[in-house]
């Protein structure tokens, strides 16, 4: 089962599992992950899953596409920045096996 490494704003860490096929979202919800809301539930119109992908893991987990981008242009409540993805939207896979992302202070 790969892990998820979520650092929240003040720089703690919290290591969960993921299922192979999830979202990192769903991931966050599921076991408690403070600052990662999802009110939509995943689908992507929301945009209260937003995070920012370490540098380490941004070329495997790739950018934002389509309504992803425009959520993050126009409807995220912290700074935009060239890490930044929603959750919902990256499934986690085996290669993708300690990802680490930085939450947000607000969403």
């Amino acid at each position: 089962m790969p892990k998820v490494v979520f650092i929240a704003p003040d720089g703690s860490q919290r290591v969960v599992d993921a299922h192979l096929g999830e979202s990192v979202m769903s991931a966050a919800v599921r076991n408690g992950v403070p600052g990662i809301v999802g009110e939509c539930g995943g689908n992507c119109s929301c945009a209260t899953c937003h995070i920012y992908v370490d540098e380490e893991f941004a070329v495997d987990v790739g950018g934002p596409q389509g309504m992803e981008e425009d959520l993050l242009e126009l409807g995220a409540a912290a700074e935009r920045r060239e890490s930044s993805r929603l959750s919902c939207q990256i499934t986690m896979i085996e290669s993708l096996d300690g990802l680490i992302v930085h939450i947000p202070e607000e969403q």
